[in-house]
């Protein structure tokens, strides 16, 4: 038998749920969503103004952006000016100029490769990303350098500004990853040489500054070679920061293992899986995403230090800048410079690091114990 509730009063009326999107919507749920919240977001939002308003005329409003030497700039605001003057050697360094179209080449492969990788629902990414791994490098290595298909040699001490930097931190950072992953691995494996080799291996590398594996791979590894073997500079530059990141990288890595519950390689062994088995198909893919964080922010350090590089005479994005601020023609203006190359670096960075996000978002499924 059903009963019937009959209500003689009636419900008190709810409040009709909030419509609004876009920006006026976020303002009212985030800034504006009650009395002491607005009046905070109006305070802060004057002290802001406050604060920034002589920045935003020193730098915008009167900037001087348009000449091509000192005297274009009236001393009022910034001199951009230094900045458009230089801009080829800022970007180029020392690469002849009849050449760089070869750079050009590279750049706008690199780019459409990220965007191809990062965009969503674009086609054949599997493909795409074993050409960025394999292809992209040779290509990359023919252009750049030259010497064959009839194109202009240009040695390694001839590159410089934003594309050395962008070279030294794409090849630190894939060589990194997956060297990385096998030294953590091998840390926590049970054949006492293998663990040992890559303890000693993590430790020596994360115990040294990164200045003296710079200083060490320019001037002493040259001494343990034969005199007839040309160890280029550049090399021998992108082999020690791979190495010294990478002992980083395994230990973020190596947290990511720890992560996963026993469970889970039980659960493989069970599937009669091997080890690699189990590595490449259930714990690192769950490892790797828990530690998202930790990978991407080791790669923002290591693009943050390609600027070291100056120390073995590699003319990075940086150096570039501090290289035309002694010109007698351009002395005086070191703000513009440094204030410049900070932008270039934070937009790389902030790019990692957002697209970071995006993937933790993307991936993020729950994580058990």
């Amino acid at each position: 038998m059903t009963t019937t509730t009959v209500y003689d009063e009636m419900i008190e009326a709810r409040r009709p749920p909030d419509l609004r999107s876009g920006v006026a919507g976020w303002l009212r749920k985030n800034l504006f969503n009650g009395p002491v919240n607005s009046v905070i977001t109006i305070i802060t939002a004057g002290l802001m103004a406050w604060a920034l308003w002589p920045l935003l005329q020193w730098a915008v409003l009167q900037a001087d952006w348009i000449g091509q030497t000192r005297e274009d700039c009236s001393g009022e605001g910034a001199c951009w000016v230094f900045i458009s003057a230089r801009f080829e050697t800022i970007v180029y360094g020392f690469y002849p100029e009849a050449a760089r179209w070869r750079v050009d080449i590279i750049f706008a492969m690199l780019a459409a490769l990220i965007a191809w990788l990062a965009i969503p629902r674009l086609p054949a990414k599997r493909w795409v990303g074993l050409f960025a791994l394999v292809g992209f490098p040779v290509v990359a290595y023919f252009l750049l350098v030259g010497g064959h298909f009839g194109l202009m040699y240009v040695p390694t001490r001839e590159w410089g500004g934003l594309m050395l930097t962008l070279t030294i931190a794409t090849v630190g950072i894939v060589g990194s990853l997956p060297l990385g992953v096998i030294l953590a691995l091998g840390r926590r494996s049970k054949m006492p040489l293998v663990k040992s080799v890559c303890v000693v291996f993590i430790e020596f590398w994360r115990g040294v500054p990164l200045i003296t594996v710079l200083f060490m791979a320019s001037v002493m590894l040259p001494l343990f070679v034969p005199t007839e073997v040309d160890f280029d500079k550049l090399l021998r530059a992108l082999v020690g920061i791979m190495f010294f990141w990478s002992a980083y990288m395994a230990e973020v890595v190596r947290g990511g293992l720890q992560a996963i519950d026993k469970g889970q390689n039980e659960a493989g062994q069970a599937l009669g899986l091997s080890y690699w088995q189990r590595m490449g198909l259930i714990i690192l893919p769950q490892a790797l995403k828990l530690v998202i964080p930790g990978i991407v922010n080791t790669f923002i350090a290591l693009f943050k230090d390609t600027s070291l590089v100056l120390i073995i005479g590699l003319f990075d994005l940086l150096a570039i800048v501090r290289a035309g601020l002694t010109d007698p023609n351009w002395l005086g203006f070191a703000t513009e410079g440094y204030v410049f190359a900070a932008l270039v670096f934070w937009v790389f960075c902030f790019s990692m690091s957002r697209y970071s996000q995006y993937i933790e978002r993307k991936l993020h499924t729950g994580h058990r114990r």
